[in-house]
């Protein structure tokens, strides 16, 4: 995950998307500070290069397991917010298993029963991103927020992106994120890329969804 994190990365100043995690609806951006970011620093990743967005060197600890191909049954997730993990059954029978992180103090991610209600792979944010300078490339904001900020002349607000998007309680979904080993989210469930793709591809819509 770290590799596909600093490859996306190295690619976003030429093409202006800037990695990372949030939890909001997908709708037309604005501008944006809100510490849900804080995973991201605004550190030089070269010389004469400062504010360019870097992931934090904990996503390495981003693991999971799937066994589930060939194998039949309904699907269900469970996702255990003490453990900070997401299990994937279909049937009766375990068949995957995946670290997460889920909601901060204050934005815990409710617990109860829930369906799929949408999925959407290239899913972005309406509320959370990093506004960038458009001139430099430069991140002159990682914590950006619609409703606290906005971008100023000369600088675009990037949005942030949720891929393997799985809605499953209102603006709550599961989705690829960075994980640093504790609850860090705005409500969303995070999941390594790797699982996040499995969890989308094995997922349908109307898939039980317990948060417990």
């Amino acid at each position: 995950m770290k590799s596909l994190l600093t490859t996306f990365i190295s690619l976003a100043v030429a093409s202006g998307t800037v990695f990372f995690s949030s939890c909001a609806s997908n709708t037309t951006s604005g501008g944006g500070g809100s510490a849900y970011l804080a995973d991201y620093r605004t550190q030089p990743t070269t010389p004469g290069q400062p504010g360019q967005a870097i992931a934090d060197p904990l996503a390495s600890k981003e693991k999971g397991y799937w066994d589930g191909d060939g194998v039949q049954g309904p699907a269900l997730i469970k996702i255990n917010l003490a453990k900070q993990e997401a299990y994937f059954y279909k049937g009766s029978q375990l068949v995957g298993q995946t670290p997460i992180s889920t909601g901060i103090e204050g934005r815990r991610t409710p617990r109860g029963r829930f369906k799929v209600t949408e999925k959407d792979i290239d899913h972005a944010s309406s509320l959370y991103g990093v506004i960038k300078d458009n001139a430099t490339g430069a991140i002159v904001n990682d914590d950006a927020d619609t409703r606290k900020h906005r971008a100023k002349a000369g600088q675009t607000f990037v949005r942030a992106p949720m891929l393997n998007f799985l809605r499953f309680n209102g603006a709550i979904g599961m989705h690829t994120g960075h994980l640093p080993g504790y609850a860090a989210s705005h409500g969303c469930v995070r999941l390594p890329d790797n699982m996040a793709k499995i969890f989308y591809q094995n997922a349908s819509l109307g898939t039980p969804v317990i948060v417990e």
